[in-house]
């Protein structure tokens, strides 16, 4: 069966030269002068590409990329573009769009991107196929809690999960940034295939080049035979790099050149070798910061800044830690056999009431240190790490009151407003640079400094 593909371009002459190569290779081509024509098209049931010009009369192409991700987004969209204008591309990938061309374009370099919006369209289709027959036995959801902001979080992965475009995951260390990879990988069209992830901080420098892309036999001193780098071993799955922000400028450079090209060469090699691997990648750094340093190259953040997740912090989502707590209990206890049925409730309010300025990771470590600590079938507050107990103990007349009391949340509401008014005071009113400091979206504090109602003044210094 012929694969259809929907032209949406206002140029007759570019159009009718598109149809003709598209055509020719054994496509059935719909056309549509603007993007409100295009709308009508959406609607065919063998849609399988939409090929769209940016510059349209009317409704521009960057609102139609929104409107073809929202209504069939098993259609891959691939945006045309003038030279001048790559960041209104990418601006649409962002959106949704899977792929971009640049004006002028040679008809193998359009027939090349086309094939590979039809695979990515097959796959979607089959992924589809795949959960409407059978269940996937594995545990599919890493990520706990039921907060507003893990709902927001679990939305934002299932919207990016079915393409391959690049992910950009940022989060103060600890918060789990690696799980929310693994989540899109294993979300993705991609589930079945590898997953490869390399720590860019852990690795040492003179190391990093030979890890990445591996080498062949006598590249070096003590290279006795050829091995395949993590970005090879990713072929045709994921490859996740955390902590992005701590690689070193020359290895930026020819990481740039994977994602660019989608090719590299071994250490030792002159020989090129192909590869598709999604990249996912993570940082706790400000890389716009890095960039501005000199520390990280721009072109780079921008190719790894296709669709950015922020990961928020623990204490932005304390709702979830009775649920962490337990899960990580479970798989502690299970560990250690230590028969431990779960939480006092003064241990699980102490627990509920810290900041965790070690995020997830450090609650884990402190769930282990309790169940080290328990001697009875429940884990009490003397159980818990001492830093716990004393960096945000309740007065004596609320800490009966248990996570989600009244006096529970007026303690927390009190914190939260002196947080507020510290990091305000610190940035001379400044609510951007407040917001850096306690780690939230500027929208987010504007938002609490409502609810708050917090007197917001602004010092002017000389």
């Amino acid at each position: 069966m012929q694969q259809t593909i929907l032209i949406v371009e206002d140029e007759r002459n570019m159009r009718m030269v598109v149809r003709m190569a598209l055509e020719d290779a054994g496509y059935r081509v719909l056309e549509a002068d603007s993007a409100e024509a295009a709308l009508a098209r959406l609607a065919e049931p063998d849609l399988a590409v939409v090929l769209t010009d940016l510059k349209l009369p009317g409704m521009r192409g960057e609102e139609l990329v929104a409107i073809c991700r929202r209504e069939r987004p098993e259609v891959p969209v691939i945006v045309l573009t003038a030279f001048g204008s790559i960041r209104s591309a990418i601006e649409c990938m962002q959106a949704g769009a899977t792929d971009y061309l640049t004006k002028p374009f040679e008809t193998e370099e359009l027939l090349l991107v086309i094939q590979g919006a039809l695979r990515l369209h097959d796959l979607m289709l089959e992924n589809q196929r795949l959960h409407a027959v059978v269940s996937d036995a594995r545990p599919r959801r890493r990520l706990i809690g039921e907060s507003a902001a893990m709902r927001h979080l679990l939305d934002e992965i299932m919207q990016v999960a079915p393409y391959r475009s690049n992910v950009l995951i940022t989060g103060e260390s600890g918060t789990g940034k690696e799980a929310v990879a693994r989540c899109i990988h294993e979300r993705g069209p991609r589930a079945e295939q590898p997953w490869v992830a390399l720590n860019c901080s852990a690795i040492p420098r003179d190391l990093m080049e030979s890890e990445l892309f591996g080498y062949v036999r006598g590249a070096f001193t003590g290279a006795n035979q050829n091995r395949l780098g993590r970005l090879e071993q990713a072929n045709g799955g994921t490859l996740f790099l955390d902590e992005i922000g701590d690689l070193d400028l020359p290895l930026q450079g020819k990481l740039l050149r994977v994602l660019q090209e989608r090719e590299f060469s071994p250490l030792g090699s002159d020989a090129v070798r192909q590869v598709d691997a999604r990249i996912i990648a993570a940082t706790n750094r400000d890389l716009q910061q890095r960039v501005r340093e000199g520390a990280f190259r721009e072109d780079l953040y921008y190719r790894l800044d296709v669709y950015t997740i922020r990961v928020p912090p623990l204490r932005d989502r304390l709702d979830d830690v009775p649920e962490l707590a337990g899960a990580f209990l479970a798989e502690l206890r299970s560990e250690m056999g230590k028969p431990v049925a779960g939480f006092a409730e003064p241990a699980l309010a102490a627990l509920c009431r810290y900041a965790w300025p070690g995020n997830v990771r450090e609650l884990r470590n402190a769930v282990e240190r309790a169940l080290l600590s328990c001697r009875s079938e429940l884990i009490e507050a003397k159980d818990l790490p001492e830093r716990v107990l004393g960096d945000g103990s309740m007065p004596a007349n609320t800490a009966a009151a248990g996570p989600g009391a009244e006096g529970m949340e007026a303690w927390l509401e009190e914190e939260e407003r002196r947080a507020i008014i510290a990091a305000l005071a610190a940035s001379d009113g400044i609510q951007a640079q407040a917001a850096r400091r306690l780690g939230i979206t500027e929208r987010s504090l504007w938002h609490r400094i409502k609810k708050l109602a917090i007197k917001v003044e602004r010092t002017v210094r000389e």
